[in-house]
C-alpha cells in the first residue's frame, strides 16, 4: 500500500534523548528492543497468501529476507540476496525445496548452502552460503525465528487449537511505530472514548470502568471493572500479542476471541497479524463464512490510512463517514497515528487510568536492561487455558 506523508520529528528527538532500556520504538538490527524482539518467534506471512513454488521478499524490523515455499509446500527463509552478485533472491525460481537465482542461476538449498553454479567448478559451490532462519507454519500464519542461537519452541495456543468454530487468519499494514499500538492494547480507557460510536458501543460496552493491571507468567493482564459489576479481561502476551474479545459480527457469532501480533516492518511502519475466532459451527458457521466483511475492520486496507490522514489534517470529520464497517480500525488509526509516528514518551503526563501502559513499560524496561547487562531474561509461559472476557 502507498504510505501517506509522515512527520518524524517526534521519533528523531526520542532516539536522541531516550535511554536505551526505554527505547521501545527502534527495532533495527543491534538495537536493544530489536535484539529483544528477535528472542521471540514472529509471524512474517499469512500461509494462504503464498502458493507452493513461489518466493517473496519480506521486511521485518528493518531487515529484508527471502521467504519461499517449496514445491512440496514446505516453508523456508533465507537472506535477501544472492552471494554472487547480490541480486534479490525472491525473483528467482523455486526448484523442489531449493531456490535458483534469477541472475546467473546459482542454486541454494533450504539451509542456505549453495548447491549449484552452472558456469563454475563444482567445488566452488561448497564454499558459498547465504543466511537461513527457522520457519514454521501454525494456525494459518508463518512464523520465523530471527534471533541468535537455537530457537526456543514455537509458542502454542491450545485455547485456539482445540476450539470448535471458525478461525480466520489475516494481516494488515499501518504507517506508524508498532509500539503505539502495543501500548494501546493495555490502555483500556481508550475503548470508552475512541470507540464510543462503534460496534463496541452497539454491542453494549459502555460506562467508565475502574482499571487494574498485573504482571503474569505470559505478560500482563488488564481488568476493566464495569459500573454494572461485570469484568472485561484483556491479555498482553509478550512481547506484542493482544488477546481480547471483540464485538460480534452478527447475533449468531457473538463476541469473538482475537489474537493480534504487531511486527515492525521498520521503525515507521508495522504489520499486524491476527487470528479471529468465532464460536459457530455447522450451518451457523457456513452463514458466518459467507460474510466476506467479517474481518474487514482488522485488515487495515489502504482506505483506512487515506481516511485517517484526511481526519488528522482536518479535511474530514469522522462523524461524516457513512460506511461504519471499518470505523473501529479508523478510530484506532486516528488516535494512534495522532500521537506521532514515534511519540515523545519523555514528556507525557500519565495518571491512574494508565496502569496498563505504566506496567507494560516497566516490564519492557526491565527486560531490555537485563539484556544490555547480560543477565537472564524472564522465561514467559502461555498457560494451557487463557480466557478473555467482553465485560458485557
Amino acid at each position: 500500500m502507498s504510505m501517506p506523508t509522515t512527520h518524524l520529528a517526534h521519533g528523531a528527538e526520542a532516539q536522541r534523548t531516550t535511554p536505551p532500556q526505554r527505547d521501545f520504538a527502534h527495532t533495527g538490527p543491534g538495537t536493544p528492543a530489536g535484539r529483544f524482539m528477535r528472542t521471540f518467534w514472529q509471524p512474517v506471512y499469512v500461509a494462504r497468501e503464498l502458493d507452493p513454488g513461489r518466493a517473496v521478499l519480506v521486511r521485518v524490523m528493518g531487515a529484508d529476507f527471502t521467504l519461499y515455499r517449496g514445491e512440496s509446500g514446505s516453508w523456508h527463509l533465507l537472506g535477501p540476496n544472492c552471494a554472487h552478485r547480490g541480486t534479490q533472491l525472491s525473483t528467482g525460481w523455486v526448484e523442489g525445496d531449493c531456490l535458483r537465482c534469477f541472475y546467473h542461476g546459482w542454486k541454494y538449498d533450504a539451509a542456505g548452502q549453495c548447491v549449484e553454479q552452472p558456469a563454475e567448478d563444482a567445488s566452488f559451490a561448497r564454499k558459498v552460503h547465504v543466511p537461513s532462519y527457522p520457519v514454521q507454519e501454525y494456525l494459518g500464519l508463518v512464523f520465523a525465528y530471527l534471533g541468535e542461537g537455537e530457537p526456543p519452541p514455537l509458542p502454542r495456543y491450545p485455547h485456539v487449537e482445540g476450539r470448535n468454530g471458525v478461525v480466520d487468519a489475516g494481516r494488515g499494514v499501518l504507517p506508524y511505530n508498532f509500539f503505539n499500538q502495543v501500548e494501546n492494547s493495555v490502555d483500556e480507557l481508550h475503548v470508552f472514548f475512541v470507540h464510543r460510536d462503534s460496534q463496541f458501543e452497539a454491542a453494549g460496552l459502555t460506562g467508565l470502568p475502574a482499571l487494574e493491571a498485573e504482571e503474569t507468567e505470559y505478560g500482563l493482564r488488564v481488568r476493566d471493572i464495569m459500573p454494572t459489576g461485570s469484568v472485561r479481561v484483556v491479555h498482553l502476551i509478550m512481547p506484542t500479542i493482544l488477546y481480547v474479545q471483540v464485538y460480534p459480527h452478527d447475533q449468531e457469532s457473538g463476541w469473538r476471541d482475537f489474537l493480534l501480533w504487531r511486527v515492525p516492518v521498520d521503525d515507521h511502519a508495522f504489520q499486524t497479524f491476527f487470528l479471529l475466532c468465532a464460536n459457530v459451527t455447522g450451518e451457523a458457521a457456513e452463514r458466518y463464512l459467507a460474510q466476506a466483511d467479517r474481518y474487514l475492520n482488522f485488515t487495515h486496507d489502504p482506505r483506512i490510512a487515506e481516511l485517517g490522514e484526511a481526519v488528522l489534517s482536518g479535511q474530514l470529520r469522522i462523524e461524516d463517514i457513512q460506511d461504519r464497517r471499518r470505523i473501529v480500525a479508523l478510530q484506532d488509526y486516528i488516535s494512534q497515528k495522532g500521537q506521532g509516528v514515534i511519540p515523545d514518551r519523555e514528556h507525557e503526563h500519565l495518571g491512574r487510568s494508565d496502569v496498563g501502559v505504566i506496567l507494560l513499560r516497566r516490564i519492557w524496561e526491565r527486560e531490555l536492561l537485563a539484556l544490555l547487562e547480560g543477565r537472564p531474561l524472564k522465561q514467559w509461559r502461555i498457560p494451557d487455558t487463557l480466557t478473555a472476557t467482553s465485560g458485557v
